[in-house]
């Protein structure tokens, strides 16, 4: 069986499974959505060995001082948190924009109403915690709709179905293609972008953080934007309440950076690393643990550059 064919077969396999899942949770609450989502994650965590196995190292690495116990504990509600938000962004996908509003609490809205109030457009940036999917699907329901920047999923079918659930409030997603120049584009009109800046990157514009005491490689972009545009950078976080509901905070803005030198792209994004790290601090068993996070000197040590030169690069708007 030649790897093409052999791909396609297992994206079909997966496209089928979760249509079939689809289909049996659209019909249930979301309370009861989350209750068998955790019953899922409990058994990828026990089949997932090599994801588990990331993870506890991450954990034991990022958080010494835990117990053995406390990061398997961790780790099992990693899996549990990611199955539970998977299947309830698919039962939050068929909700009308009533349902939805109605089992959210919004914290820090007068930061986002301040941002679009002047004019320069708004960078929400996150991570890969909580509830980050629905965060998004929300916004256009109470302010207006938002440029999502994300990475196509290789399952091209599973693709379709995650852009029409992205898109169905109003959303754009960016794709790396030109995404610098469509961001510029949103910014210029006072319109808000969604960025995620938590996961290793080895391109033009990563600098290294610390995060959790160690180096990590992280994109600088959002740094660059504000510094190129003025536009306000606000962190914005979602975490679960009783019941299936949820609650999305918008802290108050990060100071902009003082100029757009390497030096002050990088101090604006360990800020910017630094509030995401607190929320992980205090929630751990809401953020990926099982990607890969840090690598190597070897693997770092190279893309440590700005990433002013990367929107150069890219045609004014």
């Amino acid at each position: 069986m030649t790897p093409s064919w052999s791909r396609r077969m297992r994206h079909g396999a997966e496209y089928a499974l979760v249509s079939v899942v689809a289909a049996l949770v659209r019909p249930l609450p979301m309370s009861t959505v989350r209750s068998v989502g955790e019953v899922f994650g409990r058994l990828v965590y026990r089949l997932a060995g090599s994801r588990r196995r990331i993870a506890l190292d991450n954990i034991a690495r990022a958080m010494p001082e835990l117990s053995a116990a406390d990061r398997a504990r961790i780790v099992r509600g990693v899996f549990e948190h990611f199955a539970r938000m998977t299947l309830e962004l698919i039962r939050f996908g068929r909700l009308t924009r009533e349902e939805m509003l109605a089992l959210i609490e919004i914290e820090g809205e007068e930061h986002v109403q301040r941002a679009y109030a002047s004019g320069r457009g708004l960078i929400f940036f996150s991570a890969h915690f909580g509830y980050w999917e629905m965060q998004g699907l929300v916004n256009p329901l109470c302010w207006r709709p938002i440029s999502v920047l994300a990475r196509p999923l290789d399952n091209t079918r599973l693709h379709e179905m995650l852009e029409r659930i992205r898109t169905l409030t109003g959303n754009t997603v960016i794709y790396r293609q030109g995404a610098v120049r469509k961001v510029l584009r949103a910014l210029a009109a006072n319109s808000g972008v969604a960025i995620l800046i938590d996961q290793h990157l080895q391109s033009p514009d990563a600098v290294l953080v610390e995060f959790f005491g160690r180096a990590a490689a992280t994109s600088s972009m959002v740094a660059a934007l504000a510094a190129r545009t003025g536009a306000a950078v606000l962190p914005a976080f979602g975490g679960p309440l009783p019941g299936g509901r949820y609650r999305f905070v918008y802290e108050p803005p990060i100071d902009p950076p003082a100029d757009d030198s390497p030096e002050s792209l990088r101090d604006f994004t360990q800020r910017c690393s630094d509030r995401i790290e607190a929320h992980v601090r205090s929630h751990p068993d809401l953020w990926l643990w099982m990607h890969r996070r840090w690598r190597t000197a070897g693997d770092t040590a190279r893309v440590d550059r700005p990433a002013v030169s990367l929107l150069d690069e890219e045609p004014h708007v």
